[in-house]
């Protein structure tokens, strides 16, 4: 399966904020973006002015790179959300959401979303106690998510959970930190979503 494997600090500078990519580190003053808030690479201490499209290509960029998918993930996930009846933006980023990896990010079970997946793809969640494995797995109102039994000792789990931030609590969500479990109450609404996108630029985008 194809991956990203460079640097997830360089991402953040180019983009210009902080993705919070690599989880407690993004917090500390050993962060990159803290030291070179500049674009990566030789003479770019300045960033360029954007134009309309540039605008809307780096809004696109960011939206994908802060949920960790590819070009093809990322535009198929569009696509399925222009045949849904409502506005697309809107639920462009409710089926971002509620992806499994991002759902456990949420929950406060993981650091970031890339520590996220691997717990999935590492075969330590279940959902509605049936065992996923697929981190684009959508969940619906009502879905159970919960980390197995012979998982629950994961150091990472629970230094996560002391360490959650506030940009990971969701609302739509309801958490059981005892037994490591959570729930998905109702689908979120774009005002109970946290994350720095301005969706309505992608829309624009892809309508070209």
């Amino acid at each position: 399966m194809a991956r990203y494997t460079g640097s997830n600090c360089k991402l953040c500078r180019r983009e210009g904020v902080k993705l919070f990519l690599k989880g407690t580190r993004c917090h500390l003053d050993k962060c990159s973006f803290e030291k070179r808030g500049y674009i990566p690479g030789m003479h770019w201490q300045r960033r360029p002015k954007l134009s309309e499209y540039g605008l809307q290509l780096r809004e696109k960029q960011k939206a994908k790179r802060i949920y960790g998918l590819l070009e093809t993930q990322f535009h198929t996930t569009f696509l399925k959300a222009t045949k849904v009846k409502g506005v697309t933006g809107d639920t462009l980023m409710r089926f971002l959401e509620t992806r499994l990896d991002n759902v456990i990010y949420r929950l406060g079970f993981a650091p970031s979303r890339k520590s996220a997946r691997q717990l999935v793809r590492h075969r330590h969640i279940t959902v509605n106690d049936r065992l996923v494995d697929i981190p684009s797995y959508r969940l619906s109102p009502g879905d159970r998510v919960q980390v197995r039994e012979k998982s629950r000792q994961l150091a990472l789990i629970h230094e996560a959970l002391k360490r959650a931030g506030e940009g990971q609590q969701a609302p739509w969500l309801s958490v059981d930190k005892g037994n490591l479990s959570g729930v998905l109450m109702e689908h979120p609404t774009r005002e109970n979503i946290p994350t720095p996108v301005e969706e309505q630029l992608i829309v624009e985008l892809y309508s070209k």
